[in-house]
């Protein structure tokens, strides 16, 4: 296993488990699953649906608390300073834990940028009070990151983002890195490629010639090829699987390296074209959805 360490020292492991489009039935078992292979990070979110679901898969799989990355965001309907406040406390209550290790925002939502600010206050808040370990947020563009941290008293620890080798955003990338800013990748083998109902493009990452020749030449499969790509590169990746296999295979990437120029070949291969929603286009319906209580 290799950990990443933000910027106010915390590690946390650089594979972890996706549950994005988990069904709330096929969420325990995936977590469960994962943990009980060696995975010992976790991500979700409250828009997912499957808060409650990741901590009884984390409750069942008998690994302790403290030894595993947890980290879930805030949605935007929630945004506001006390509602953010109480969002921590939705987020807790449904995954049955009293801390959480990561804490973002997972949309910058430009149209209401003032609630954003409210809300990373409270994350602030949070953060200093001890409540979570490091704060964040997710799907924002350098544009966004300037503006708050124009007002911001802590850091961003992490800006997740979409990020697979025909989107590697390297302007979000040279963002985070000159403000110390972990990127961690969403859909880090591609399959937001298939995201429903965004985007004309259905093409598989996966089936890519290039992908596919690295990984015949390793003798691994095209996501795992991607999975280290992101990993040499210093990303926290976080790979969605509900198969019992593939979350095994998702975490077999630590015993073999690609060469400088398998990266640069991975990297060429960017179209600069996005999978998934642009996050400066007004999406209030999506965005005004309501998050149950705890």
């Amino acid at each position: 296993m290799i950990d990443l360490t933000l910027n106010n020292g915390v590690t946390l492991p650089a594979v972890g488990l996706g549950v994005f489009q988990s069904s709330p039935e096929d969420t325990a078992a995936a977590v469960e699953t994962a943990l009980r292979l060696g995975y010992r990070h976790i991500d979700t979110a409250a828009a997912y649906g499957n808060e409650r679901q990741v901590g009884e898969g984390l409750r069942a799989s008998g690994v302790d608390r403290d030894d595993v990355f947890l980290e879930t965001k805030v949605w935007p309907s929630d945004y506001g300073y006390e509602k953010t406040l109480h969002a921590f406390e939705k987020a807790t209550g449904k995954l049955g834990v009293d801390t959480l290790d990561l804490l973002i925002l997972h949309q910058p939502v430009p149209d209401r940028f003032e609630l954003v600010v409210d809300a990373y206050r409270a994350l602030e808040k949070l953060y200093a009070d001890g409540r979570v370990r490091a704060i964040g947020v997710s799907n924002f563009m350098p544009h966004h990151l300037e503006k708050l941290l124009a007002s911001a008293s802590v850091v961003p620890a992490v800006n997740q983002v979409e990020l697979h080798p025909y989107f590697t955003q390297p302007a979000v990338q040279a963002a985070n890195a000159q403000h110390g800013i972990l990127t961690q990748a969403w859909s880090p083998i591609g399959g937001i490629t298939f995201y429903p109902g965004w985007g004309d493009k259905r093409v598989s990452v996966m089936q890519d010639p290039t992908i596919v020749e690295i990984a015949g030449q390793h003798g691994r499969s095209p996501a795992q090829v991607m999975l280290r790509w992101g990993i040499q590169q210093g990303r926290s990746v976080i790979p969605k699987s509900t198969n019992p296999e593939r979350i095994a295979q998702n975490f077999d990437v630590f015993d073999f390296s690609l060469s400088a120029e398998e990266l640069a070949r991975i990297d060429a291969l960017d179209t600069g074209v996005r999978g998934g929603p642009d996050p400066d286009v007004p999406r209030d319906a999506f965005f005004d959805r309501v998050i149950d209580e705890a």
